[in-house]
C-alpha cells in the first residue's frame, strides 16, 4: 500500500524505514523534504521510499501516519490539507508532552481530553487510531526485548480502522494490538508516556516498554 508519514524526526524516519522494508511505498513529509538527513534516509530505506511536503505526503498515502511533536500536530495537519485525510486511516503517534517545566515532562492536555481526540475532531472524516505513542522509536519496528515484545495498545472510534492498524503492526513485527476502546482512550495512552519517561530515567534505558501480564 501507499503510506504517507507526516513528520521526519526520529519516529517518522523509523516508521518510514519499517514500512518500506515491509514492501510499502512510503513518502515522508517534511518542511525540508530535500534536506541532507532525508536524502540519507531515502538512500537507506530503498527504492520504495520518497520524500515530499506535508501536502504531497498526505495526498500520496492511502494510510497516513502523524509523527510530529504534539505541540505542532494541528499546524502540521493544516499544512497537509484537511481534505487529504478524508476517508483514510490516520495512525496517530503523537504525544501532548509539555516540557515547559523541564524534565520529566507533563501533558498540555489530558484527563478530560487528549491530543488524539483533538485530532479526530479536527479531521471528522478521517479514521484516527492512536498507536505507537507508548513506545520509544528504537522499539517501534520489530521490537526485541528479553521478555518478548511489549504490548501495543491502540484506540479509535472505527473498528475496521483498528483491525487494519493491528494487521499493519504485524507487518512491522508486532504480534498485534490490544484495543482499549474509543478515541477517548487516548487520554490514558498519552498519560502513560510521562510515566514511560520517568521509568526510563530511573532505569537509565530508553528501549523499554509496557507489557500486560495475565493468565
Amino acid at each position: 500500500m501507499k503510506v504517507g508519514v507526516i513528520g521526519s524526526g526520529d519516529v517518522g524516519r523509523t516508521l518510514g524505514r519499517g514500512f518500506a522494508g515491509a514492501g510499502h511505498e512510503v513518502m515522508i513529509g517534511s518542511r525540508s523534504p530535500n534536506s541532507e538527513e532525508l536524502r540519507a534516509w531515502k538512500k537507506e530505506a530503498g527504492a520504495k521510499a520518497s520524500t515530499g511536503t506535508f501536502a504531497e505526503t498526505a495526498r500520496h498515502g492511502e494510510v497516513l501516519v502523524l509523527a510530529v511533536r504534539g505541540d505542532v500536530a494541528e499546524s502540521a495537519i493544516d499544512l497537509a490539507g484537511e481534505s487529504h485525510f478524508a476517508g483514510k486511516l490516520l495512525i496517530d503517534a503523537t504525544n501532548p508532552l509539555d516540557f515547559s517545566k523541564g524534565m520529566p515532562p507533563g501533558l498540555f492536555v489530558g484527563t478530560t481530553d487528549s491530543l488524539g481526540e483533538r485530532i479526530q475532531r479536527k479531521l471528522p472524516a478521517a479514521k484516527v487510531v492512536k498507536c505507537f505513542n507508548i513506545i520509544g522509536n528504537v522499539q517501534m519496528v520489530h521490537p526485541k526485548l528479553p521478555g518478548g515484545p511489549p504490548d501495543m495498545m491502540i484506540c479509535g472510534n472505527d473498528a475496521a480502522a483498528k483491525l487494519q492498524t493491528s494487521e499493519t503492526l504485524k507487518s512491522l513485527g508486532w504480534p498485534g494490538a490490544i484495543d482499549v476502546g474509543g478515541i477517548d482512550g487516548a487520554r490514558w495512552l498519552e498519560a502513560l508516556v510521562p510515566l514511560w519517561v520517568r521509568a526510563g530515567s530511573a532505569l537509565g534505558v530508553w528501549d523499554h516498554g509496557f507489557k500486560v501480564l495475565h493468565k
